[in-house]
């Protein structure tokens, strides 16, 4: 699993960036099996949430992960840990 933040689109964990493409306006790519990271809560950081999780899943607004997306302007990918990967795993899906 990866976090992959980018300029509008938001930040997404997801399990593959496919089909990368670099252009004059930045990285743009196919993410798969993800899930937007709407908000998080119990993390100070996107690298903390990447290396540690979250310490507050009943909080976080992480909606259900989809098939794919393509995003346009990735500016950051951290690789997350297996225990992050549990912890933003157990998020209940949330929707309004």
């Amino acid at each position: 699993m990866q976090i992959v933040r980018t300029y509008s689109a938001g930040v997404f964990a997801v399990s593959a960036i496919e089909d990368v493409v670099y252009t004059v306006t930045g990285k743009h790519g196919r993410l798969r099996n993800a899930r937007r990271l709407w908000y998080w809560d119990g993390a100070a950081s996107l690298s903390e949430l990447a290396e540690r999780g979250t310490s507050k899943p009943k909080t976080c607004k992480f909606p259900a992960p989809v098939d794919g997306v393509e995003v346009e302007q990735i500016i950051e990918t951290l690789p997350v840990s297996a225990a992050a990967e549990a912890s933003i795993n157990a998020v209940p899906v949330w929707s309004a």
